[in-house]
């Protein structure tokens, strides 16, 4: 191995353990020759699961830089005997075995390509592989980003275990920062797209290519600012609002203003982009497609908006989903399409109140319409200047207190044993948004409004509720209809049902005879 040459030849990475030791759990065994890029991922035992990551990044640079390729494949098996050193896992010795035997044949074939030894070798290879992908030239392909930022932050784990840290340079450390705030930015891959080695046929479909290239369309839309204090690009900000936050998506601009959740961001990009293509698909030949058609977002549209613009007629108010003159209507819609998507993959419990849904998308498509034509604040007015929100935002100040007027009338049902007018359910509370009163909310939402009112439960609870901001109180009653339940409404039932087969026995037997038939000379005729 290259650590067990000699004294004078000091090449390869530092060994913990001897070359004895390492071979002690394990047993020689010829494998056949086959393809063992793919073998070295498929063969990895449950219980090593987690160096399956950069076996796949030794895999991706094997034709590039085999040296390097070869380093990584012995730090996995330094980790493998450091997590397992007596192989006692399922398939463990095997694989052992399998990268020991393939470590062994290519120590003298891996030649150095960069430099004489393993340390400055693999420290040229990451810096060259920083500048050919993120420098001004690099790839910015938003679908392999994200993969290429895990392929970077594998290599630098196997770094640090060839060269000591005190050898590693400052412009090294700087590269490997500005790698790990990329892979927080542009986060996990497209499940549909998922970071191997060959691209699935799903990613070459030109109505997948078209929905992302539309989802990825930011241009004109103004970034939020960067919080003082923070690192941008490896660079400390010294100004208070010196830059802002670069965006690579409608979703991640929409989560900058109003603050989602990341997961639900990626699940409903994934979304957006599948009915899209979708649709695309069913209405338009794929070898043609090349960008989204009109028709393709205004099906969309009608589908998620329906509900929403019936509400705007019912409640006599004019809708915010509008769009000026001479706009990029196609980008402004995909905007709102998106927002409804966020608004709907954090609403929980709130999604059985549809209504409730309309009024939260009302007034958040008003705050987007303003921001983005106007460039003004919708309530104060000033120049619009938004910090980017935390991925709690949303959730806490517009889910949260709702959610907890739902919590606290389904406690007030003592499951299932109060009375029905006692109580607020989903009806009844989404009633509350069918009518003008609806708006006295506000937005930001008060949190003394008459919707957010409790019940007294004694000075203590009272005391807790305004504490959180909630008017304590008498409830919000029922808005229109309540149902009330006596045990004459088993009777009532009862009657009803035998009303039911009496009308039904009655018009049965009552029903008119068919006059017989008549033969030509008027004899009725005969069946014998």
């Amino acid at each position: 191995m290259a650590s067990s040459s000699g004294a004078k030849n000091k090449v390869g990475p530092p060994r913990t353990l001897s070359r004895r030791m390492t071979r002690m759990p394990t047993r020689m065994v010829e494998l056949p020759d086959e393809d063992e890029n793919a073998v070295d991922s498929e063969l990895v035992p449950p219980s090593l699961a987690s160096i399956a990551p950069i076996l796949r990044v030794a895999n991706e640079i094997q034709k590039e830089n085999p040296r390097v390729a070869y380093l990584c494949r012995f730090y996995v098996f330094e980790k493998i005997h450091e997590m397992d050193p007596n192989s006692s896992g399922r398939g463990v010795r095997q694989f052992k075995t399998y990268l020991l035997h393939r470590l062994e044949r290519e120590e003298e074939a891996a030649m150095h390509t960069l430099a004489r030894s393993d340390p400055r070798e693999i420290l040229l290879f990451y810096t060259q592989f920083y500048e050919f992908y993120f420098g001004e030239r690099g790839n910015r392909n938003p679908e392999d980003l994200a993969t290429i930022c895990q392929i970077a932050t594998q290599l630098f784990e196997a770094l640090k275990r060839v060269v000591p840290t005190s050898k590693i340079d400052e412009q090294t450390l700087k590269i490997a920062e500005n790698v790990k705030k990329k892979v927080d930015q542009y986060g996990e891959a497209y499940n549909i797209l998922p970071p191997i080695e060959a691209k699935p046929t799903i990613a070459e479909l030109p109505e997948i290519k078209a929905a992302i290239t539309a989802v990825h369309d930011v241009k004109n839309l103004p970034l939020p600012l960067i919080p003082f204090g923070t690192d941008c690009e490896g660079m400390t900000i010294n100004s208070e609002r010196s830059t802002t936050r670069p965006i690579n998506d409608i979703f991640e601009w929409l989560s900058s203003i109003f603050g989602f959740q990341e997961g639900n961001i990626a699940n409903q990009r994934e979304h957006l982009i599948l009915l899209l293509a979708n649709i695309g698909i069913r209405k338009k030949d794929p070898e043609a497609y090349t960008q989204l058609e009109g028709s393709t977002i205004e099906h969309l549209e009608h589908k998620i908006f329906e509900n929403y613009n019936l509400w705007c007629k019912f409640l006599r108010c004019e809708s915010n989903y509008r769009f000026p003159r001479d706009s990029n209507k196609q980008q402004l819609k995909l905007i709102y399409i998106a927002l409804y998507l966020l608004i709907w993959g954090e609403a929980s419990n709130i999604r059985f109140m549809p209504e409730c849904l309309c009024y939260i998308f009302h007034n958040m498509a008003k705050e987007v319409f303003v921001i983005i034509h106007s460039n003004v604040h919708p309530v104060s007015g000033e120049t619009y200047e938004g910090e980017t929100r935390d991925q709690e935002h949303f959730l806490r100040n517009v889910i949260t207190p709702i959610y907890d007027v739902l919590n606290q009338e389904a406690k007030r049902n003592k499951r299932g044993r109060a009375s029905n007018s006692l109580w607020r359910n989903y009806d009844d509370l989404n009633e509350y948004f069918w009518s003008e009163k609806c708006f006295s909310l506000g937005w930001p939402m008060n949190p003394t409004s008459d919707f957010f009112g409790q019940p007294d439960h004694g000075i203590q609870t009272a005391n807790k509720l305004r504490t959180k901001g909630y008017s304590a109180g008498r409830r919000k009653p029922k808005t229109n209809f309540v149902e009330v339940r006596t045990f004459w409404h088993l009777y009532r039932n009862f009657d009803r049902m035998w009303i039911f087969y009496t009308l039904a026995f009655q018009s049965l037997w009552v029903s008119p005879r068919i006059p017989p038939l008549a033969t030509e000379d008027g004899a009725s005729p005969s069946f014998c």
